[in-house]
């Protein structure tokens, strides 16, 4: 016989079998009969279509040993038919002393682990978790925030713009005004979230990716209290042994504004490939509330003072978790989820 199609035999064969253990009840016993019996498409029939291309020395031979596989597996498939379509109570019964099959059980996403961790941090220091749209406005997005009319991040190489008047937010930081606007202080809440921005997808890069913002406002708040505030949560979330840093910096709804780092969480600050040789990296942006956002909201900025900061939840999560690459965390590889 046709090796070839000997060798389509057996597959054949082994598949049915392990196709027909998998069926248990009348709807996968009926896909099977159509998939493998079926006038279009059936993989049996199917079979039969190609002894046209055999040898005909080879086509008696061929012929008997289809027609045999056939009659077997006909055989086996009306078995399974007549056994689904017997009363329950005539059907053999389950041996419950057989082991188990264990149902795949879903996992958290390491995002959420993260952002869930981040918030509990917040809540466990008094604030609060705020939410908002993700389709913003001008104003609270930008205006309200204090960016000037010609900032970069209001062109349209770096914001998605959906008409006039609505962008996708680029940050969460449109919770806080909302909230001010909303809110008499003292204001203390956390919003996470995703933004999105004119991003190329690289190694550390997306044009989605997740944010959380923080925002304190009340009489008497100075840097002092940021300062307190990040290296209790930065130390919580890395380790208490974790070096920070504050370096000058610029936002336009902070001032001063500061950028902050941590002792690079791969070589322990002694400095590596992955820190570039200076033991650092950067981890999120932070200062005090500008007076003209106060203002914005309708907040007296000579009664009350306030600071805020903003982090990417996909980076913590990829220092936290040895990631190098941001795309795993968006490719839903059941692989790599399975391990959170």
């Amino acid at each position: 016989m046709n090796e070839t199609l000997g060798k389509q035999l057996e597959e054949i064969r082994r598949r049915f079998a392990e196709d027909l253990e998998a069926a248990n009840d009348a709807r996968s016993v009926e896909d099977l009969r159509i998939r493998y019996f079926g006038r279009k498409g059936g993989l049996v029939p199917a079979l039969f279509g190609e002894l046209k291309s055999i040898p005909p020395e080879e086509k008696k031979e061929a012929g008997a040993a289809l027609n045999a596989l056939r009659a077997e597996l006909q055989s086996r498939m009306d078995e399974a038919i007549a056994s689904v379509s017997r009363p329950a109570s005539k059907r053999k019964a389950i041996d419950v002393t057989l082991p188990g099959r264990r149902p795949r059980i879903g996992h958290l996403h390491p995002i959420t682990i993260v952002r869930r961790e981040i918030e509990g941090v917040f809540r466990e220091m008094g604030y609060s978790v705020a939410a908002g749209p993700e389709i913003e406005s001008d104003w609270y997005n930008f205006e309200a925030l204090n960016f000037e009319p010609e900032h970069p991040a209001r062109d349209e190489q770096d914001t998605f713009y959906l008409g006039a008047d609505r962008l996708l937010r680029t940050h969460t930081s449109n919770v806080q005004i909302r909230v001010m606007e909303a809110v008499k202080p003292p204001v203390k809440l956390v919003a996470s979230g995703r933004v999105y921005r004119r991003d190329e997808i690289t190694l550390r890069r997306s044009p989605m990716f997740h944010q959380i913002e923080g925002l304190l406002v009340d009489e008497g708040i100075h840097f002092g209290h940021l300062k307190g505030t990040l290296q209790h949560f930065l130390r919580k979330i890395f380790s208490a042994g974790t070096g920070i840093r504050f370096r000058p910096s610029y936002f336009p709804f902070t001032e001063p504004s500061a950028e902050v780092d941590i002792s690079c969480v791969f070589c322990s600050g002694k400095g590596c490939g992955t820190c570039s040789q200076t033991g650092w990296m950067e981890i999120l942006g932070c200062g005090m509330v500008h007076p003209k956002v106060l203002e914005n909201v309708g907040i007296d900025s000579e009664r009350y003072t306030g600071f805020a900061f903003g982090l990417g939840i996909d980076r913590v999560t990829m220092l936290k978790f040895g990631m190098p690459n941001i795309r795993v965390l968006f490719e839903n590889d059941v692989r790599i989820l399975s391990q959170f």
